[in-house]
């Protein structure tokens, strides 16, 4: 095969695999074209890995297909030096009609006042400038009137899903491949093409990033850093949903903060919005992965860092404020739960969370009667009455009638008067005094209402408010030493609450209407605490799968998630055994019916499997990482790797595989 076949082979390949660029190469085509209204010079800007190099390689082609002269020049090799740069771009000034294409600009941006004001002037009749650089240009461009006309500025966005499944169409991906890609790379037409390049897992395996793949995807998207401080600001803003100084600041605890907020609001990778720095996608997939994959305890550490201090902002927050601080919480679990059972946390600004107001309360009672009958209604007028300051509305911005609404109660005692109207408070009290009485100066808090009539208690936005606005409660609350929350849809919700570590300890009748109360002990494990362990889940539920039923006849079950999270609690808790007295467990058939002792029984029933673990070498060593993590009582995750002697990587793996079997071998 000829050179020129070779190249116009690999010219007509490249053309194929440029997606999702038509503005871009309309507006250089209009350049090349020659046409009289076109501008002169085009300014490419954005991130590394957007595709930038992709589109001057298709205007010094479309440029050699008119007959025109390139000059192409690498800013890179110049080191900001002007004489480098007008000896590299000589021919432009000599040639009429040539075509000057600077790639990597952002190595000589401190250059552009005297590109724009000295250089260009000087080009040859008809010469036309194509730059590229990570930073946008500066705005003196549109403020000349002379250039106003004459150039353009071009942002180089991340293709959205269609054009990213599009161009690993163009790579041969198969079909069945794809979402797993466009997933991780966030429209990045880079980490598309390098995922591409990765050999395809075997079939049922989902598709993880390599270390080859992140390592270059980091130094290609993210490039030189200054120091270790500035990486680990990036590690910080690769997790946060926004970046602001304060959880810098919180985070890293380093006194030069102020200095490295200020680089990372430079970066062309990272947007400044309102709320703070948002890194693009390609970006934050990249940096997030290539730490879990380097440094996995790093990882989890600067997670739990980000998790406290986003505790710390929804308590020091305004009411209104409150829920966009949560929902900034929730992102940290962004990749958990289903389709039906999302963590979602993105704003929903056509709705507004609001206080109950004396208007609101026929339509209220409506809709609790809609949605759930007139016991419900009845036990919603008693509440409104007895605590309106609990309930929430929502609204559609604009309207002012409601379309759903929720209640936080706050109880202090049982009174005989709510217990008569509101059985599911009747229930609640029950437990409580029969499992873990409150002491004094404690209360307990009931989300007693989730209604939204048409919709009841599927997921939609309204629900997400009302889940943020329990969250912000149960952060800012002092003293409260029990939290319940009632759902309808038990089923639908029973394996989200199970991750938050609400577990059903109730189902109550009212009014012909089975309600599921699910319920958690904050004296066993504090707020600060819960924020801290939630971030450190290994281990995610399956679905679809219940525990067998409890053999004492009442005809319970414990679903699986319920069953994993109140195993995980149970070694927590190992050394305070009188923290299983409220153990789910108790009711599954690890316990026989009739035990005079449930607690040693199920204790029991865990050092057996426990024991039973130990079949192979593989099953020793999850032994180990298990009982060094919570027999042994190490502190941490990482004492228990030190204690073992192997790296946290290790440990992990062991300690997944370890919960895996224990579960399996306790269901049995």
């Amino acid at each position: 095969m000829s050179v020129k076949g070779l190249a116009a082979r690999l010219a007509a390949a490249r053309a194929g695999a440029l997606v999702g660029r038509e503005p871009e190469r309309a507006v250089l085509d209009r350049m090349l074209s020659g046409a009289a209204d076109a501008p002169v010079v085009a300014y490419l800007h954005g991130p590394g890995g957007i595709g930038k190099s992709a589109l001057m390689r298709h205007a010094a082609g479309q440029a050699e297909l008119a007959g025109r002269r390139v000059v192409r020049v690498d800013a890179r090799l110049l080191d900001a030096d002007p004489r480098r740069l007008e000896q590299a771009a000589a021919l432009a000034c000599a040639e009429p009609g040539a075509v000057l294409l600077i790639d990597t600009f952002e190595h000589c941006q401190s250059l552009e006042p005297w590109l724009r004001d000295t250089f260009l002037p000087r080009l040859a009749d008809g010469a036309l400038v194509v730059l590229a650089s990570r930073v946008p240009p500066d705005v003196d461009w549109s403020l000349d009137t002379g250039w106003a006309q004459l150039f353009t500025a071009l942002a180089v966005r991340s293709l959205d899903a269609g054009q990213s499944d599009a161009l690993l169409a163009a790579r041969g991906v198969p079909a069945e491949q794809r979402g797993a890609f466009v997933a991780f790379a966030g429209g990045s037409p880079l980490a598309l093409s390098l995922a591409a390049s990765v050999p395809a897992a075997a079939p049922g395996v989902p598709w993880v990033p390599t270390g080859d793949v992140l390592t270059t995807l980091v130094e290609r998207l993210v490039g030189e850093l200054p120091s270790a401080a500035h990486r680990r600001a990036l590690e910080v803003v690769a997790q946060a949903y926004v970046t602001r100084e304060p959880l810098l600041r919180a985070v890293l605890g380093e006194e030069d903060v102020a200095a490295v907020f200020s680089w990372l609001r430079q970066l062309p990778y990272l947007d400044v919005t309102p709320e703070g720095l948002l890194p693009h996608d390609a970006v934050r997939a990249t940096l997030e992965a290539d730490l879990r994959w380097r440094d996995p305890e790093r990882y989890d550490d600067v997670r739990v860092r980000i998790s406290v201090a986003c505790l710390q902002a929804v308590r020091s927050a305004s009411e209104d404020d409150a829920l966009l601080r949560v929902a900034e919480w929730m992102f940290l679990f962004r990749s958990q739960g289903s389709a039906d059972t999302a963590y979602e946390w993105r704003p929903h600004p056509q709705l507004e969370d609001a206080p109950l107001q004396p208007g609101d309360v026929p339509e209220v009672l409506r809709m609790a009667e809609e949605a759930e009958g007139p016991a419900t209604a009845a036990a919603a007028a008693h509440w409104v009455r007895r605590q309106p300051r609990a309930f929430r509305v929502y609204r559609y911005t604009g309207s002012t009638a409601p379309v759903a609404f929720m209640a936080m109660l706050r109880l202090d005692e049982p009174l005989p008067e709510d217990c008569a109207v509101d059985p599911v408070v009747a229930a609640v009290w029950e437990h409580v005094e029969a499992t873990a009485p409150m002491g004094p100066g404690e209360h307990l808090g009931i989300r007693r209402f989730a209604v939204q009539p048409g919709r009841h208690q599927q997921p939609s936005p309204s629900m997400d408010l009302a889940s943020r606005r329990a969250i912000a409660e149960e952060m800012r609350a002092r003293g409260r030493a029990v939290t319940f929350t009632v759902f309808e849809d038990g089923e639908r919700w029973r394996r989200y609450l199970a991750h938050a570590g609400l577990l059903e300890v109730a189902t109550v009748d009212v009014g012909g209407r089975r309600q599921h109360v699910f319920g958690r002990d904050w004296r066993r494990q504090t707020v600060d605490q819960w924020v801290q362990d939630r971030v450190r889940a290994e281990v995610v539920p399956a679905a679809g799968w219940t525990a067998p039923r409890s053999p004492g006849g009442s005809g319970d079950e414990v679903p699986r998630a319920a069953f994993e999270a109140a195993l995980l609690e149970a070694l927590r808790t190992w050394h305070t055994p009188r923290e299983f007295a409220t153990s789910v467990l108790l009711r599954s058939h690890l316990v026989p019916a009739g035990s005079a002792d449930p607690v040693a029984d199920l204790r029991g029933a865990i050092t057996a499997a426990l024991d039973a673990l130990q079949v192979d070498s593989v099953g020793v060593k999850a032994y180990q990482a298990l009982t060094a993590r919570y027999i042994a009582v190490s502190r941490t995750h990482q004492g228990a790797a030190r204690r073992l002697g192997v790296p946290y990587g290790t440990y992990r793996r062991h300690l997944a595989l370890a919960k895996e079997r224990l579960v399996e071998q306790l269901l049995q």
